[in-house]
């Protein structure tokens, strides 16, 4: 099990463009278009199949949001952080 990051950690690791919403670190990606957003949300499900880390993504016409928690330790850890910053890769 992975430790939970303090309030400090959150705030000071999360890559930017991202924000705390409770236990989640949040980020909306926009795009010109639906379909550069869905093949966007494609290739992050790729990486989080991947590493068994699955964000929740909301698609719509011209963004996606991303959602990422670490269930099982109920919160934020380094691998959520780490997967931020992989999905802005992506982008």
């Amino acid at each position: 099990m992975a430790d939970l990051l303090s309030d400090d950690e959150i705030e000071t690791r999360a890559p930017s463009g991202w924000e705390r919403d409770g236990d989640e670190i949040v980020r909306v990606y926009e795009f010109d278009d639906y379909l550069k957003g869905v093949a966007f949300a494609s290739e992050v499900g790729e990486i989080a199949d991947e590493e068994f880390h699955h964000p929740e993504m909301i698609i719509r016409y011209d963004e996606v949001e991303v959602r990422l928690t670490s269930h099982e330790e109920g919160g934020i850890t380094e691998q959520d952080v780490t997967m931020a910053e992989r999905f802005d890769d992506v982008r």
